[in-house]
Parts: structure tokens; sequence; C-alpha cells
């Protein structure tokens, strides 16, 4: 409007002088109000967008240096800053770097024994207590103590070294013994995998003398232990052989849960063997106790004629005939120690 009134002004009295006076003012006028609009948006708004077009106005005028005979300067390079300068650190996104941990590949003292193939963990314990082994020359009776790498470990002056972990899976046939020695000289399980490996291997729970199927050997004592602990509900199937047929009745009593001598027996299944007589049946346990599932069918006066354990932990006899073993696949390991 005011550039109307002026141009009037001019074509009226011809004034060039007035005019061009006139003419800068409003210039002047009309620049501070958008100076201004800009400055109100970005306080009531914040965004970021409205505050960067007010920068890109206000350093239009820093563009030449006031002083003379230097290059201009880029838009924002004072404030991020440009060549020679030290960057302001208020606008920089300082790099937080991670603290690295340093790797402990000491071992504990009893299992470095125990994964030798000496002995269990607790009874390293206590050969450790007497004074049995020395670490670098030097006697260790302080329980807890970690070996290094590298660190020469003896036991009663003999020079020992852990051993590679073995996981061998077995099906076990009829008339061996579940154990590493016999003293009447009977047969074991231990003389089936004699070929197997020169490590010290043991079973993973038991299975009677008449019973047949899967029975694991390791010589990784954390998982054995795991695995036969209660608290870790280990699954297993059994295919249970009667000498009569089960009854519906004591089909549903023991699916319900059977009071044995030593506690309440409870299956996680019961099914018929599809195809077969009613004197097969399938069972589903976790319960580690001693002759659990005979003991269950006996309650009901059934005579058990054949036991065969098909699963355990995940684990089938798929392609193992009876008598033999098989070394576990590095995935099957991985599973074990994943339940």
């Amino acid at each position: 409007m005011v550039l109307i009134i002026n141009t009037f002004y001019f074509f009226k009295n011809n004034h060039s002088s007035y005019f061009l006076c006139f003419t800068l003012l409003s210039i002047t006028v009309v620049s501070v109000n958008c100076l201004n609009f800009i400055k109100t948006t970005t306080y009531l708004s914040g965004g970021a967008y409205a505050e960067g077009f007010l920068c890109y106005f206000c350093n239009m005028n820093r563009d030449k240096n006031p002083r003379g005979g230097g290059k201009s300067k880029r838009i924002g390079e004072n404030r991020m800053g440009g060549k020679g300068q030290k960057p302001n650190s208020r606008f920089q996104k300082k790099t937080v770097r991670p603290k690295t941990q340093k790797r402990d590949d000491s071992i504990r003292l009893n299992k470095y024994i125990a994964n030798a193939g000496i002995c269990s963990r607790r009874e390293a314990d206590m050969h450790i207590s007497i004074g049995s082994v020395s670490v670098n020359g030097k006697v260790i009776t302080a329980m807890g103590y970690k070996v290094k790498p590298g660190d020469q470990v003896r036991f009663d002056g003999r020079l020992i070294k852990p051993e590679r972990p073995e996981y061998i899976l077995l099906n076990k046939p009829k008339g061996f013994l579940s154990t590493t020695k016999d003293e009447k000289a009977r047969k074991t399980v231990m003389d089936l995998i004699a070929n197997a490996t020169n490590a010290r291997v043991v079973p993973v729970g038991r299975l009677d003398r008449p019973t047949t199927g899967l029975l694991l050997f390791t010589n990784d004592g954390d998982l054995a232990k795991h695995l036969m602990h209660p608290s870790s509900n280990i699954r297993k199937i059994y295919h249970v052989v009667l000498d009569k047929k089960l009854s519906q009745t004591h089909f549903n009593e023991i699916k319900n849960g059977v009071e044995l001598e030593d506690g309440m027996m409870e299956v996680d299944e019961i099914s018929w063997i599809p195809s077969a007589t009613k004197r097969e049946v399938g069972v589903r346990i976790h319960s580690g106790k001693n002759r659990i599932v005979r003991r269950l069918f006996e309650h009901f006066e059934y005579n058990v004629e054949r036991l065969d354990r098909v699963v355990f932990a995940g684990l089938t006899k798929k392609d193992l005939p009876r008598g033999h073993w098989r070394h576990l696949t590095q995935q099957e390991v991985i599973n074990l120690k994943m339940l």
C-alpha cells in the first residue's frame, strides 16, 4: 500500500527524490515485518524448518567479510566449524564407544579335573582339599581356584588335560547292567561302547537289566547333572508290553494318577499302541524314580514282560538297531543343552 501511495505522488508531483526516499523506507518496513513474522512463527511452532529459514536470511548479510578482502563464508560455517577452525562441540554428536570386556577363559579347578575324566566334581573337591592337586608346581587346597590357559595341572603327580566332550547314544539290549563296573563281572553297557571313545564317559541315568532302549553316555558333567535333575522334567516315552490286557478302569486310573508307596505318580500321557492288542501301551513320563514304570503296573497286579525306552529327551531310536551306538550331532547336543 505504501508503494502505491508513493507511486501516486510521483505521478502527481514528479518529484524523483521524494519517491526514492519513500521507496527505501517502504522496503525497510516490509523487511522488518517479515522478520518479525518469521521469528514469531519459529517461537510458536518450534519447527526446524522455520528455524533454518530464519538462519538463512540472517546469514545472508554475513556472506561478505565486513572488513573486506576475505573470502565469503558459507551459511552455517561458523556454527558447524569451517576450515582451520575448531568445531563447536555444542552442535556435534559425541560418539560413545562401548567398553570392551576381557574374555575370561579360566575354569574352576574341580571342573578341570572332572573334564579330564579323573572323577566327578564333588570327588575332585575332596582330592583338592587333601592336597592331591597342584597347579604350576604349587599345591592348591582352596576351593574355587581357577585354572588359566597354559597352566600345568597335576593329579597325584601326573599331568592331566581336559578331554573333548563326548556324547554317545546307545540302543541298549536286554541283559546288560547300566553301570560302569560290576563286582560280579557281569556284562555292562560299557562293554557295548568300548570302541566308541577313549574318554571317560558315564551313562546318564539307568535302565534295568531287562529293560531295553535309549541310553545316553557323556563326559559332560554339567549336561548329565541337568538331564538327571528332577526339576528339568526330561520327557521319556516307553513301550510297555504286559502279561495281560490292561482294563479300561486301570487305564483311566493310571491316566488320572496313582498313589504309590513313595508318593503320587502321574503320567504325562498314556495310550494304546495302534494295531496291537490291549496288552501294549505307550507311556510318557518325566519322573526319574527307580523302576517307576514297572512299579506303576505292578500296583494293579500286572507283570511287565517287555519295557523299551523309545524316546529320551527328544532323542529317538531312528536308524539305531538294538545293541548299536552313534555319536550325537552338533544340533542334537545344542537341543539337549536348551532343555
